[in-house]
């Protein structure tokens, strides 16, 4: 049979025609598609055997006509075209494998960081931080596969320069990178992997100049300060909350009758919270808070007083156990960028979706981390010891007196968060009355 394009396209899966001038060359039609192959008595054991040789209408017949003669005159001259191709499959596979395992055994950047990650990282950091650590490296080597196969040895001062000026726009990410490889090279150093000779020019390179340029709100670029709500922000504030939704009135509210961070306070859990001879008491874990890795860091203890106390205790009676923020999320709780979210939302100058008509905030430019820092700031100006305050939130003693002052401070800490929260109540019954 001749071919005939028409014929072709009326070919169902699994019919084929033959070429009559061509033995053994058939159009196979399969769901996939209609396929040139060439059927044929193999020399080598007799057996019948089909070779690919191309696809239709994207090989022309007269294109397969001259794969199919060279096929031909290979089995012509006794050999097995089908065997020979998987012959050179298998060539390619075996190569290809043999470079993989070359490039495993071979010390690269890549295979010090998965060292370093391992053996260090994955060990010492809370899951979060870890994966958040590898997400940010990790990046960095799959867009930069040169220097990710180097040898470490062979990373020069320009190299390294090179890498962090690729990412100069972004100083936090690329002072973030310089930290973690400077990490990773001095691990490598412990370990034996790099030579003692070898420099760590990460800790040498670009020291002191990656600095973050601030947030940037509405367009303009508003620097690193610090945002701190004054007394008459916080009256204008306490009264507007129940604006929000229940969740973020909630936390906002912990946020400023704690002190303590947004993770910790949405980590929460039902049996952290105990009733005790002189109140009641919310134990953060060790291993929740960010001393966690510090040497000497013990359980944070918060009293829990005024509305703080009457939240927990309503969030407890309706979940009864496990996370006190409870969310069918896979974290089990709800999270810290939620929280974030809602907040911006209700900003004056937010455009996230624009068609959701809600109330604004009378206070602006704030996030809910500054809510810490202004109950830092307003213990100190209510007259609270630097020492209790830094205790209040959850700082640990710095130098010599961390390691000779133990002292836990329970007492001050509910004494001056009694007062903090009698405080904000006087803000808000002088903002009612103005």
């Amino acid at each position: 049979m001749q071919f005939d394009a028409r014929t072709a396209k009326l070919l169902q899966p699994g019919q084929h025609f033959t070429i009559s001038d061509c033995q053994g060359l058939r159009l196979e039609v399969s769901t996939k598609g209609r396929t040139w192959t060439y059927r044929y008595k193999s020399p080598v054991d007799q057996r019948m055997r089909q070779v690919k040789i191309g696809g239709w209408p994207e090989m022309s017949p007269a294109r397969a006509e001259v794969e199919w003669e060279k096929l031909r005159d290979a089995r012509a001259a006794g050999w097995d075209p089908a065997v020979e191709r998987r012959a050179a499959r298998e060539d390619e596979r075996a190569a290809v494998e043999a470079a993989r395992v070359a490039a495993a055994s071979r010390f690269s950047v890549r295979s010090l960081w998965a060292m370093y990650f391992e053996g260090h990282v994955e060990r010492n950091r809370k899951k979060k931080g870890a994966d958040e650590t590898r997400r940010t490296v990790e990046k960095v080597l799959d867009e930069h596969p040169d220097f990710a196969g180097l040898d470490p040895a062979k990373v020069t001062r320009a190299i390294a320069f090179d890498l962090l000026q690729a990412y100069i726009n972004t100083p936090v990410q690329a002072a973030r990178i310089r930290m973690e490889l400077g990490a990773a090279w001095e691990y490598g150093h412990d370990a034996g992997r790099l030579d003692p000779e070898v420099p760590n020019w990460w800790r040498q390179i670009m020291k002191g100049k990656l600095r973050s340029k601030g947030r940037t709100r509405e367009g303009a670029q508003i620097g690193t300060a610090k945002r701190v709500l004054s007394t008459d922000e916080i009256g204008q504030l306490l009264p507007w909350l129940p604006n929000f939704s229940r969740l973020v009135e909630d936390v906002v509210i912990l946020y400023m009758w704690t002190c303590t961070r947004g993770s910790e306070i949405l980590e929460m859990e039902v049996h952290e919270v105990t009733h005790e001879k002189d109140g009641w008491w919310w134990t953060i874990p060790r291993s929740k808070t960010k001393n966690s890795w510090r040497d000497g860091s013990t359980d944070l203890r918060v009293p829990l007083v005024g509305r703080a106390l009457a939240i927990v205790q309503r969030r407890i009676q309706a979940v009864e156990k496990g996370y006190v923020f409870a969310s069918p999320g896979g974290s089990g709780h709800v999270e810290q960028k939620t929280v974030s979210a809602m907040v911006w939302m209700r900003q004056p100058y937010a455009t996230t979706r624009p068609g959701y008509a809600r109330t604004r905030l009378p206070v602006t430019h704030w996030s809910v981390h500054d809510l810490r820092r202004t109950g830092r700031t307003q213990l100190t100006a209510l007259g609270c010891h630097p020492d209790v305050a830094e205790a209040v939130i959850g700082h640990m003693p710095a130098g010599i007196d961390g390691v000779y002052n133990l002292h836990r401070y329970d007492a001050e800490r509910r004494l001056w968060l009694t007062k903090l929260s009698e405080h904000y109540e006087e803000l808000m019954r002088l903002a009612q009355v103005l």
